[in-house]
């Protein structure tokens, strides 16, 4: 299994949704009780979604225990170049061809949010930056082709 990044936040946020997971699956196995003290188990729909939904819960379960058992925490107050890109920085960048300016935050594949200005640092945008420092003209290659960006400035919250 390859290794696991999270900031403080991302373990935080799987924390709260394996607890939500557990709280479903309690809730859950009291329905498929219910569902099977109704007799005829082939033909209880409830039953039957109720054991599919709780097989999905299960998974999932295990996934984020796993998950939060392997995680290396980043910590962004650890002493390091604060200039260049990794883990946990809000990078803003200009388009040197449209001059359009971005901001993004490289976070952990399960924190990602683009909607929220957090990109995956597996996306090929984040891996393009990686490394690069406040100042630097970088090339990075996109599905949609390849872009031009400066890095203006770098920022660890």
């Amino acid at each position: 299994m390859s290794d696991i990044y999270l900031t403080k936040d991302g373990f935080d946020k799987l924390q709260a949704e394996l607890a939500n997971l557990k709280r479903q699956k309690n809730e859950l196995s009291l329905e498929i009780n219910e569902a099977r003290e109704q007799g005829d188990l082939k033909e209880n729909a409830g039953y039957i979604y109720g054991k599919e939904k709780q097989s999905q819960i299960m998974a999932r379960i295990g996934e984020l225990e796993v998950r939060l058992r392997n995680a290396k925490l980043v910590d962004n107050n650890m002493d390091f170049n604060k200039d260049e890109v990794r883990l946990g920085a809000t990078v803003t960048m200009r388009d040197e061809n449209s001059g359009s300016v971005m901001t993004y935050t490289l976070s952990s594949a399960d924190e990602a949010d683009p909607s929220a200005g957090k990109i995956s640092v597996s996306s090929p945008l984040a891996q393009g930056l990686l490394g690069a420092a406040a100042g630097a003209s970088v090339k990075v290659r996109l599905p949609s082709g390849e872009k031009h960006l400066a890095i203006l400035k770098v920022d660890y919250k």
